[in-house]
C-alpha cells in the first residue's frame, strides 16, 4: 500500500513539472508560441484532467489503506478477546479438574460395615440354542462333553433346546487397607448350573443358582505376594486360558476328557519370583485343597475317603509370563483312605492310594493366530475331572489344543482338540459292576465368532467319541454325538 501511495504522488509531482516546463519551451518564438496556443491549452486541460484522474485515484488508495486498517485492527481486537476468554476457559476446565480430582470415585455400590471396600458388579448373559444326535454324560446342552455309552437304551436319542445356564454374575471387592503395604480384594461368583427347581413341567425353565467361587485376597503390591483364603480353581485348572466357546463356558470344550481340574476351598500363597524385573515374569503358586473323592460315604456331607483324617490336595505351580506368551507347569499330590471316614467300608482291591498328576502347557498369539493347550499324565485323579471321571487307581493321560485365527477386530475362526486314555486295565480292575468302563473319549470342535463391542455371537460344532466296554465288561463297544450350537453372549 505504501508502494501505491509513493508512485501516485511522483506521477502528480511529473504531471506538474511537466506543465510548468511548456510555457519555457514556447519562450524563443513567440509567433510559434501563439501558433500553438490552442494546441497548448488543449494540452494543459488534458493534463489538467490527468492530474485529477490521479487524484483520485489517490484518494481511492488511501481509503483501501484506511478500510484495511481498520479491519486489522477489528482482527486484533477479536483475536485479543478469543485468547481471553481461552485462557478463562482453560482456568475454568483446570478448577473442574481439580475439584473433580478431589472428590472420591463413587464406586457401583459400596458397603456399610467396611469402609473404604468398594463392590462392583461384573459378569455376562449367555443364551445358547442347541441340537444334539445322542445324550451325553455331565448333562446335555451346555454342559454336554462325549456321548453316554451305547445308544442309552434308545435306538435315537436326539434332542434340541436352548440352554441359558452360561450365564454368570460376580461381584469383586476392592479396597480394603490392611496395613501400609497389605490390602485386601475378594470375589463372589456364581452361574445356573445348580440344577433345576424341581421336576415338574415348568422346571426346566427355572435353573438353580450355584456358587462358583467365593475367597478373599491379602495382597502386598511392593513384593507381588498374594494370600488367597476361600473356594478357587484348583492348579491344574488352566483358568488363564480355558477353551474358547460360547457354547461350553461353565464346562469347557474338552472338559473331562483333555482338560483337568476343579475348584475347591483351601488357601494358596502366590509369589512373583522376579517381581519388577525387566523380561519374562515368573510366579510360584503353591496350595492346598480340601480332600475329595466319590465315596464310599455321602459326597455332600465331607464323608468320602479323600475326607478321611487331614489329607489335604496339595499342588504347586510355576509360570512365566512373556509379552505373547505364557506357559506353565504343574503338579499335584493326596492320599485317599477308601475305608471311608467311619473305617467300616470294605475293599477288596486297596485300601489307600495315592493321587498324583502332573501338567504342562500355555499359550502363544503370535500375529493373528492363537494357540493355547495343555498335556497332563497322572492316576487317581477322578475328583479332579481326570480318569474320564471315573474313580480308582487308575493311570491316565491326555491334553488338548486350541487353534484360532483373527481375521480383523470382528471375525474369529477355531478348532479344537482333545483326548483322555485311562489305563485299560485299570480301567477294567476298578469298573463298578454292571457299567461300562470308559476307555478312550475324543472331542473335535469349530466355530465362527463374530464379536462388536460387549456382544459376542458364534456358530459352532462338536463332535465326540467314546470307546468303552459292554456293561459286563466283556464287550467294546464305539459311540459318537454331534451337537450344533447358535450362541449369543453379552458382557457386562
Amino acid at each position: 500500500m505504501n508502494t501505491t501511495h509513493s508512485g501516485g504522488r511522483k506521477a502528480i509531482a511529473f504531471s506538474v513539472a511537466c506543465a510548468l516546463m511548456l510555457p519555457m519551451a514556447a519562450m524563443p518564438g513567440t509567433a510559434h508560441a501563439q501558433s500553438k496556443t490552442k494546441k497548448s491549452s488543449t494540452r494543459e486541460a488534458q493534463l489538467e484532467q490527468r492530474v485529477n484522474q490521479l487524484e483520485q485515484q489517490l484518494a481511492e488508495l488511501k481509503a483501501m489503506i484506511q478500510e484495511q486498517k481498520s479491519a486489522t485492527t477489528e482482527a486484533t481486537a477479536t483475536a485479543q478477546a478469543a485468547q481471553t476468554q481461552s485462557q478463562a476457559t482453560e482456568e475454568k476446565v483446570t478448577k473442574v479438574e481439580k475439584t473433580v480430582a478431589a472428590v472420591p470415585a463413587k464406586p457401583p455400590f459400596s458397603t456399610g460395615t467396611a469402609p473404604g471396600v468398594s463392590v462392583a458388579l461384573h459378569g455376562f448373559i449367555n443364551a445358547s440354542a442347541f441340537t444334539q444326535s445322542k445324550g451325553y454324560q455331565y448333562g446335555n446342552g451346555a454342559n454336554a462333553e462325549y456321548p453316554i455309552p451305547g445308544n442309552a437304551g434308545h435306538v435315537n436319542d436326539s434332542l434340541s433346546g436352548v440352554d441359558v445356564r452360561n450365564t454368570r454374575f460376580w461381584l469383586d471387592f476392592s479396597g480394603a487397607k490392611i496395613s501400609e503395604n497389605w490390602a485386601g480384594s475378594g470375589r463372589i461368583e456364581m452361574d445356573f448350573f445348580g440344577g433345576f427347581n424341581g421336576t415338574g413341567a415348568y422346571s426346566q425353565q427355572q435353573p438353580t443358582p450355584r456358587l462358583r467361587q467365593a475367597y478373599f485376597d491379602i495382597a502386598n503390591a511392593s513384593t507381588g505376594s498374594t494370600l488367597r483364603v476361600g473356594q478357587f480353581w484348583d492348579l491344574l485348572f488352566p483358568l488363564d486360558y480355558v477353551p474358547q466357546s460360547l457354547s461350553h463356558i461353565a464346562f469347557p470344550l474338552g472338559y473331562g476328557n483333555g482338560v483337568i481340574g476343579w475348584r475347591y476351598p483351601g488357601v494358596m500363597w502366590m509369589q512373583d519370583l522376579n517381581h519388577g524385573a525387566e523380561g519374562t515374569k515368573w510366579r510360584l503358586d503353591v496350595a492346598a485343597f480340601e480332600g475329595s473323592w466319590s465315596g464310599p460315604g455321602l459326597t455332600t456331607n465331607y464323608l468320602t475317603a479323600g475326607n478321611a483324617g487331614f489329607k489335604p490336595q496339595v499342588e504347586a505351580r510355576i509360570t512365566a509370563k512373556g509379552s505373547n506368551w505364557q506357559a506353565f507347569v504343574a503338579g499335584h499330590y493326596s492320599k485317599l483312605d477308601l475305608h471311608g471316614v467311619d473305617g467300616e467300608t470294605i475293599t477288596p482291591i486297596k485300601s489307600n492310594i495315592k493321587s498324583t498328576a502332573a501338567e504342562l502347557g500355555g499359550m502363544w498369539t503370535p500375529g493373528s493366530f492363537i494357540l493355547k493347550g495343555a498335556v497332563y499324565t497322572g492316576k487317581a485323579i477322578g475328583q479332579v475331572f481326570g480318569d474320564l471321571s471315573q474313580f480308582g487307581d487308575i493311570k491316565d493321560k491326555g491334553g488338548w489344543l486350541q487353534a484360532g485365527y483373527k481375521f480383523d477386530s470382528h471375525w474369529t475362526v477355531y478348532g479344537f482338540a482333545s483326548v483322555s486314555k485311562p489305563d485299560k486295565d485299570d480301567v477294567l480292575r476298578w469298573r463298578a459292576a454292571n457299567t461300562a468302563g470308559l476307555l478312550r473319549a475324543r472331542q473335535n470342535a469349530l466355530s465362527l465368532q463374530y464379536t462388536t463391542g460387549p456382544f459376542d455371537y458364534s456358530v459352532e460344532w462338536i463332535r465326540a467319541k467314546l470307546d468303552s466296554t459292554t456293561t459286563n465288561g466283556l464287550g467294546r463297544q464305539k459311540t459318537s454325538g454331534n451337537e450344533f450350537t447358535l450362541n449369543g453372549n453379552y458382557r457386562f
